[in-house]
């Protein structure tokens, strides 16, 4: 069974080879696309975020916000305060950072693996910005859609971790420190890996938004309901333009944003590597949000839009 789902992959991965050779003019051209998208929107928006999160990270943030989250986290969630930062980060920053977030606590011993994989199944989000500015603003000619569109995003991951907060096996809580009173870390050590550490993350997070990206354009040709559909299954950048500012964007618009996209399952596979974290739970939970993403959209649709 192994040696066919190889053998399948290599036809279908020589069949896209051949493709790209056959196309190479408008492969190119996409490529090139990709490339200014990545230099002019995911950069900027993106690279600053990965490197405060990780320097927070460092620095003890999980820790310092743990007394005042300890209340929901545990009880709603079965997790530490700790966790806490990966959330709020991850809903402020955008995809991957959550995920990098979640590694980093678990790095860190301030989480259990059970704990972290079980914060991964809501903690990576799309950021406000993207959601308000670019969706809302620019798709649907509102800056109200997109704070609906923002709201059913949280809510929709809040409700993912509730019904997550069961899953996972109890890993045993002696390799976990949940009270670090101080960090015995340089500040100008801890900013320099963090600003090293993100510039790495960002090359694999742009390499994953050009390749699908290109695998994504000739998808957008498939009809005015079936293509963006089908691209917003891969990269979330590239479902921008396509989207319609009717009731059928905005449950789209909504479940993509919620399920992230191929692209961003890469990203996160990227920043989890070398961690030891699984990537399916956060699969499952992008599954489950993107589901819910789109139920409370199809809900409010009618008042967002009004």
């Amino acid at each position: 069974m192994k040696k066919r789902w190889r053998t399948d992959a290599c036809l279908v991965l020589c069949g896209v080879l051949i493709w790209f050779l056959a196309d190479a003019a408008r492969i190119r051209a996409a490529a090139a696309e990709a490339l200014i998208l990545c230099g002019g929107s995911v950069i900027p928006a993106l690279f600053p975020f990965l490197a405060v999160s990780s320097l927070l990270v460092s620095l003890g943030f999980g820790e310092w916000l743990s007394p005042f989250f300890s209340g929901l986290m545990g009880p709603l969630y079965r997790l530490p305060g700790h966790a806490s930062s990966a959330l709020l980060l991850g809903l402020i920053g955008g995809y991957p950072i959550g995920a990098q977030t979640a590694a980093g606590l678990y790095k860190e011993g301030l989480l259990t693996a059970g704990e972290a994989e079980r914060l991964l199944t809501f903690c990576n989000n799309s950021n406000p910005v993207f959601l308000i500015s670019v969706l809302g603003a620019g798709v649907f000619g509102s800056v109200r859609a997109g704070v609906w569109l923002w709201l059913i995003h949280v809510a929709s991951a809040l409700l993912t971790g509730l019904l997550f907060r069961g899953s996972g096996k109890r890993a045993s809580r002696s390799r976990v420190s949940r009270d670090i009173p101080c960090r015995a870390v340089s500040l100008s050590g801890a900013f320099v890996g963090a600003v090293r550490d993100s510039a790495g993350g960002m090359l694999s997070v742009c390499a994953f938004v050009v390749f699908f990206y290109v695998l994504a354009k000739p998808l957008a040709a498939a009809g005015t309901l079936l293509g963006p559909a089908l691209v917003g299954v891969l990269e979330l950048f590239s479902l921008t333009p396509l989207l319609p500012p009717t009731r059928f964007g905005f449950l789209l618009a909504a479940g993509c944003a919620g399920w992230g996209g191929l692209s961003v399952l890469c990203q996160t596979a990227a920043v989890l590597e070398g961690s030891g974290l699984r990537l399916r739970p956060c699969l499952l939970g992008k599954l489950v949000q993107a589901a819910l993403s789109a139920l409370l959209a199809a809900l409010l649709a009618g008042h967002a839009l009004g």
